[in-house]
């Protein structure tokens, strides 16, 4: 038995994910399945959310895929109907479907349905999944919504459309906890850092070069951001809502680069002044 499987906090749990086809999606639902849920895998890619589904089970863990569209309202209702069904109930709702476009060289350049794409798939999306969900998290006692936000949404590392998407959630899961929470539902949400998911594939250099500049010397792994989510829906969690916690290594909090580029300037000015002693001690001597 895993340490997580030893926790056995979800037991009992009907719990829905968003783009859990793959990378933290999948990690998150291998996690809540580990504690004893039952977990809805939901993705666009139903083949490789049945791969995911799969693997829990082959790991002993309740978990079934399904098709959902978080662009799609009517393709949201029905997961979340399937998921009642299915489930037995909804407990936890993890809002983690995204969209992220790269950015066009010039902002001018940016095309409105770019724009328009990253918005609807990672904040409506998540708009979408609550509305549906809201009224089973509140008949379940111990409903909680956990939106999966960036760091982007908080500071700029570039991608214009996906960061003020986040940037929106982040206020959506105020303006929800504000709602929800005389109605028995927390609202929070894990705001990643850089994380090492099929987005990165390919790209093992840029990793080790992202990797410098957190404080913890390391970029991210999928079952970092799934822990984090867990406990934000868990009754360790009960007297929190409306919370954004960054799980970013530090990236944040310590501005690393910039105490490198300080501690650089430092040890060439001592350089520096060791060769100018150095200099004058080899005029001065006869």
């Amino acid at each position: 038995m895993t340490d997580t499987a030893a926790m056995r906090r979800f037991e009992g749990h009907g719990v829905v994910i968003t783009g859990a086809a793959r990378g933290i999606g999948a990690a998150t639902a291998r996690r809540f399945a580990d504690e004893g849920a039952r977990v809805l895998v939901t993705d666009v890619d139903l083949p490789e959310a049945e791969k995911t589904a799969a693997s829990i089970r082959g790991a002993g863990g309740l978990a079934e895929a399904y098709v959902c569209d978080v662009r799609d309202r009517a393709s949201v209702e029905r997961a979340v109907a399937h998921a009642v069904e299915a489930l037995g109930s909804l407990d936890v709702l993890v809002n983690n479907a995204y969209g992220c476009t790269p950015d066009e060289p010039l902002f001018e350049d940016e095309p409105d349905e770019v724009w328009a794409h990253d918005l609807d798939l990672t904040l409506t999306g998540a708009y979408r999944c609550s509305r549906a969900a809201l009224p089973h998290l509140v008949a379940s006692g111990r409903g909680a919504i956990v939106h999966i936000g960036s760091v982007n949404g908080i500071q700029d590392f570039g991608n214009h459309a996906y960061s003020a998407a986040k940037a929106g959630l982040m206020s959506l899961t105020r303006t929800l906890a504000g709602h929800a929470a005389s109605r028995g539902v927390r609202v929070n949400l894990v705001a990643p850092g850089t994380v090492r998911t099929t987005a990165w594939e390919g790209r093992e250099e840029d990793l080790a070069v992202a990797a410098e500049l957190y404080p913890l010397g390391r970029v991210g792994e999928p079952d970092d951001i799934a822990a984090a989510v867990a406990f934000l829906a868990s009754r360790d969690a009960s007297w929190i809502t409306g919370t954004t916690l960054p799980v970013d290594g530090g990236l944040l909090s310590v501005n690393t680069g910039f105490r490198t580029a300080v501690s650089r300037t430092a040890e060439e000015r001592e350089g520096r002044s060791a060769e100018e002693r150095e200099r004058r001690s080899a005029e001065e001597r006869p």
